[in-house]
């Protein structure tokens, strides 16, 4: 049986919901390459880095599937992975190293988007960049490196008359964000996620969820955030739910956001599979939030639930992404 070796983060035994997902993934990543008949080798990514090159070497696998996350639980090293992959030339799943750092970055890849003309909500740096003159308004604080909605709840929501009021907000939350952070511009509207996977007739946009904030009060904040993705007991978990069925008066935008999608796409030069977070705004108006190159492939998060929209079994899927690993 020819070997895969799924690659995934180093998970300490008290880690947090959002971490120990990484393994769930890597089980049920396994149990589809043994339906596909290949060999699956879990391997977790060390820190120590001289152990994984000394234990690829010696499984010599067909190629690699690549979850990892994080890097000594910090999401910033997340590139780290592709790249030594790349330097050992053995072929892996998903995208290459150059856009998992730029789309992990976010502010940096809400810059590609910006200069690109692909609209992304306005934000201010901790250097003081800003995409904006005027700074009325709600922002969100986020991560610039974490994942998962790290450090995302209803008080990341801050209301500014000015930017010196913003950065100091962004200094005094950067710890509980997992370092550094940065003001994102709240787009009071609709959220999207667009999954898209790539066959040998190049990407393909996956039938597109619509999160619904249900029973949600109307001064609650409706985003979905840590406790929404990873919180089962909460309100939040069990009221934000995903739909794929839409009115016909939602053909345009729905057709937007494949396109929008298919431009970042390219733009970041993905490969394999990846996820395009969207808000639209009250005037209809899609704004990209986030390019996701590692989205969760857990059996009952969004993306299966795009496959299983699409009729794409599973394994079928996972077969997808790595024939397109070792073309």
């Amino acid at each position: 049986m020819k070997k895969i070796v799924i690659l995934h983060s180093d998970i300490s035994p008290d880690a947090a919901e959002d971490e120990l997902d990484c393994l769930e993934q890597a089980e049920a990543i396994a149990q589809a390459l043994r339906t596909l008949k290949y060999k699956p080798l879990p391997l977790p990514f060390k820190l120590n880095l001289n152990h994984t090159i000394t234990m690829l070497q010696s499984i010599k696998p067909l190629a690699v599937f690549n979850i990892v996350e994080t890097l000594d639980s910090k999401g910033s090293l997340i590139h780290f992975a592709p790249a030594l992959l790349d330097s050992l030339k053995i072929p892996y799943t998903g995208c290459p190293t150059q856009a998992v750092f730029q789309t992990s970055n976010k502010p940096l890849s809400k810059k590609v988007m910006h200069y690109a003309g692909i609209a992304t909500p306005g934000w201010i740096e901790q250097d003081g960049f800003s995409s904006q003159q005027e700074f009325s308004g709600q922002y969100l604080i986020k991560s610039s490196w974490e994942h998962a909605s790290i450090g995302l709840d209803e008080n990341s929501i801050i209301i500014s008359t000015d930017k010196a009021n913003i950065l100091k907000e962004m200094k005094h939350r950067e710890e509980k964000l997992g370092g550094s952070c940065y003001a994102e511009a709240y787009i009071d509207g609709r959220e999207f996620n667009v999954a898209l996977i790539s066959d040998k007739a190049g990407a393909k946009v996956l039938p597109i969820a619509e999160m619904l904030f249900k029973d949600y009060a109307p001064d609650k904040l409706k985003i979905v955030d840590y406790k929404a993705k990873w919180d089962a007991d909460s309100f939040e978990y069990n009221n934000t739910i995903r739909k794929f069925d839409f009115e016909d008066d939602d053909a345009p935008l729905i057709s937007s956001l494949c396109e929008i999608s298919l431009q970042c796409w390219n733009i970041f030069s993905l490969s394999g599979y990846a996820r395009i977070d969207f808000r639209v705004d009250n005037n209809g108006k899609p704004w990209v939030l986030e390019v996701n190159t590692n989205p969760c492939l857990s059996p009952d998060a969004g993306f299966a639930a795009a496959l299983e929209q699409a009729d794409i079994k599973y394994h079928d899927a996972i077969g997808l992404i790595i024939e397109n690993a070792i073309k």
